[in-house]
């Protein structure tokens, strides 16, 4: 009695069916299995080179920043150097202008004065011969006429007194 629904273990079924999974397996293995674990091995493989790649990028990017800033700290120290000697350069320059121009100022203060003093002596000099002039003439009046005491004294007087007047006005120069 044999149920037609239900299937009956076969032996040699079994064993063909164990053969074919195995040849099945086989063939698997050598067409797929192989070429795919290869695959995957050289997949990683080329993500392994390309972390260790990014990994030297990295490396070569932070020495290449590290270079920069310190150009840039150097630039910043040659920046402040550069300003530092203008400035002494400029203070140098205009303590050079003022000494020029004191020098400048000493000499005409110089010139000025003996220029004054010049004046002074020409000035003078006109005294004396205008007060030479003053004696002759009043010398000369006193003599043309015939004075007496009272006459002498007021004459001297008025004399002293345009000498002082002339003294006092040069003094004033």
């Amino acid at each position: 009695m044999e149920n037609p629904g239900l299937v009956s273990p076969n032996l040699v079924t079994f064993f063909f069916t164990l053969v074919n999974i195995g040849i099945l397996f086989f063939i698997l293995r050598a067409i797929l299995f192989k070429p795919v674990s290869k695959f995957m091995e050289e997949r990683a493989k080329k993500i392994r080179d390309a972390i260790d790649q990014a990994e030297k990028d990295k490396g070569q990017a932070k020495q290449i920043l590290e270079q920069y800033e310190d150009r840039l700290k150097n630039a910043e120290s040659e920046a402040e150097a550069i300003i530092k000697a203008a400035r002494e350069s400029a203070q140098n320059e205009s303590a050079g202008i003022l000494a020029e121009g004191r020098a400048a100022a000493e000499t005409l203060m110089n010139k000025t004065r003996r220029q004054l003093e010049a004046e002074q002596q020409a000035a003078l000099a006109r005294f004396r011969t205008e007060a030479a002039a003053l004696v002759i003439a009043a010398s000369s009046r006193l003599v043309a006429r015939d004075l007496n005491q009272e006459d002498n004294r007021r004459y001297a007087g008025m004399l002293l007194e345009e000498l002082a007047a002339q003294r006092a006005g040069r003094d004033g120069l």
